[in-house]
């Protein structure tokens, strides 16, 4: 097994994975190496710094930093049940 090094903590593991969506960057990042707050698009709540979980990208290599998104790795593993949820205001209209 390798060493975890600080800079392979920080970054966390990456690998391929296939969604109903298409392929998928995917890389898991271990509590103490997250610093910002993000806000997981499955479920719309915050991801504290030090918390695990998964950031994801397109694996067709259009994507930038910009495509990047940070999940909670439950909400991730749940995808194809729940996928992105678009953020309303409160009083934003609902389709359905």
């Amino acid at each position: 097994m390798r060493d975890l090094t600080d800079e392979r903590v920080r970054k966390g593991i990456e690998g391929r994975q296939q969604w109903q969506d298409g392929e998928w960057m995917v890389r898991s990042i271990f509590g103490g190496a997250a610093v910002k707050t993000y806000r997981c698009p499955g479920c719309m709540h915050e991801i504290r710094p030090g918390v695990a979980h998964v950031v994801a990208w397109p694996a067709d290599g259009r994507g930038d930093e910009t495509d990047r998104r940070h999940w909670h790795t439950g909400c991730w593993k749940a995808r194809d049940r729940r996928g992105p949820n678009v953020e309303r205001s409160r009083n934003a209209p609902r389709y359905g």
